[in-house]
């Protein structure tokens, strides 16, 4: 009987073992809180919750919870030395991602010897694919980081419901800040 025995929980745990080890790999990597984006490494803020991103343009992606079950999003890009145009001209874009920008917020600074621009502004947001059909959403807001990083620019947007965007601001900079200030 200890022979049924043993092949038994030789198998059952060897099993059960592997099941273990690939739920902790999905779920450490579904909710992780340390992202790597062309060599710098980001710990997300505690409400940011890590999804799968909804395109191979994004490096990572991460849902804010806000009040009344309304999310922003939060998104990284990064496409190598000279990708995706410059400051002012990503900056020019996303503000034609409104029907008209308020509140315009535009600051550079250096932290260490890299230049950060952050970016926020709010309106009615117009969501959906770049030359795709647009769905208007009012009272919405856009906060974002570009780090001109060594290996070229990184990209961090987030867009949601102007409330949950603007209780982000100090997160969003911390996180920026403790990433590139080593």
């Amino acid at each position: 009987m200890n022979y049924y025995f043993s092949k038994f929980s030789t198998k059952f745990f060897a099993s059960h073992t592997l099941y273990f080890t690939i739920s902790i790999f999905l779920i450490g990597n579904l909710y992780a809180d340390k992202i790597d984006v062309a060599g710098y490494q980001f710990s997300s803020p505690e409400k940011w919750v890590s999804s799968p991103p909804s395109s191979k343009m994004r490096k990572a992606q991460f849902t804010v919870s806000g009040d009344e079950g309304k999310d922003a999003e939060v998104a990284f890009f990064h496409f190598g030395r000279g990708g995706a145009g410059g400051v002012k001209a990503n900056v020019d874009r996303w503000m034609t991602q409104f029907e008209e920008a308020k509140d315009r917020i535009i600051k550079k600074t250096v932290i260490g010897d890299i230049p950060v621009t952050y970016v926020q502004a709010n309106g009615t947001f117009l969501s959906g694919r770049a030359f795709g059909p647009k769905t208007p959403k009012p009272n919405f807001a856009l906060l974002a980081a570009i780090i001109e990083g060594k290996g070229g620019s990184i990209f961090i947007k987030m867009t949601g419901p102007k409330k949950t965007v603007e209780s982000q601001v100090s997160n969003l900079k911390k996180m920026v800040l403790d990433s590139l200030d080593k």
